[in-house]
């Protein structure tokens, strides 16, 4: 599969000294889904900003479909559809004045069935007339997107395209954007749901302070959020654990005190009930157990350690 974005040693550094992103490398396969994820301040919207010519990178270059994103600005953005996070909408225009005053910004011919196909997709094509004031956010949210489809682009970014969004009307869009992806249409988008990525994406990206940290298949990362916990508070502190335990690689946390267990889901069931009786064969005594799946954080943070 032929690459539609190159993003090659890109920076960003404001005037203030403040390093936005830092020397990222990234190719962006025609027609994937690609899923961009980090905390809030990790660098995605500007990232995001940079590629679409909003703000100006430092170094580096960003070739959209072979074009340079500076040097051929005006290629570039015709391809390019973007939904920010901002709800900069007008309070008084209608939907279908707003979408289609947005076609013709790029230049399109009209094209009033494409127009109200989006309408259809989005579940909009009833408030067609109605005024951006008189809309929930969640309609707010999917006016944007039919804006930043409305000249018909070859990649879509989707800032957030989900918050303030309810779950039921999420799913709806979800498949929108399958639906567009399986027309040619090459998505990124950045999220804090993680069942978002799950759902939709072919890879993944993670981007923690201003760096690009790992870039995987879906499936790769979704193996390592299967990972748990299992953690027995010790009523006794050890200073080493017995080698007969050792076959569960335990870890000694918290200064003895805990005993503390990772496995994978993923591979079959673990055997903790094994665990528990050679525990108790040993004579260690214990007064608490819980488990924990490891957490998207957990796996930013074990990331940046590494």
């Amino acid at each position: 599969m032929t690459s539609i974005i190159q993003i090659q040693n890109l920076s960003k550094t404001y005037n203030t000294g403040f390093h936005a992103l830092k020397d990222i490398s990234l190719d962006i396969k025609r027609g994937e889904i690609f899923a961009l994820l980090g905390p809030n301040g990790a660098g995605k919207t500007t990232l995001i900003s940079v590629i679409c010519g909003i703000v100006n990178k430092s170094s580096g270059a960003v070739l959209v479909d072979g074009h340079d994103n500076v040097t051929d600005f005006r290629a570039t953005r015709k391809m390019i559809g973007l939904v920010p996070q901002e709800l900069h909408l007008s309070f008084f225009e209608t939907v279908w004045d707003t979408i289609k005053f947005s076609r013709k910004l790029f230049g399109k011919p009209d094209d009033d069935a494409y127009l109200e196909k989006i309408l259809q997709q989005l579940s909009l094509l009833d408030k067609k007339h109605s005024k951006i004031g008189t809309l929930s956010g969640g309609m707010k949210r999917r006016v944007l997107i039919a804006k930043a489809l409305s000249h018909e682009p070859t990649v879509l970014f989707l800032d957030e395209p989900t918050a303030g969004v309810d779950v039921e009307l999420r799913k709806d869009m979800w498949n929108v954007v399958r639906g567009l992806r399986d027309n040619g249409v090459t998505i990124i988008l950045t999220t804090h749901y993680i069942e978002e990525a799950e759902e939709m994406a072919d890879r993944v990206g993670v981007i923690s302070k201003g760096a690009m940290i790992l870039v995987e298949d879906k499936t790769a990362l979704m193996k390592k959020m299967g990972q748990k916990k299992l953690t027995l508070t010790l009523e006794k502190p050890l200073v080493a654990l017995p080698k007969k335990l050792a076959k569960f690689n335990l870890q000694l946390l918290n200064n003895g005190s805990e005993i503390s267990y990772a496995y994978d889901v993923s591979k079959g069931k673990p055997d903790i009930a094994g665990l528990l009786a050679d525990v108790q064969a040993a004579k260690i005594g214990y007064s608490d157990i819980h488990t924990a799946q490891n957490s998207l954080e957990d796996i930013f943070m074990g990331l940046v350690k590494q």
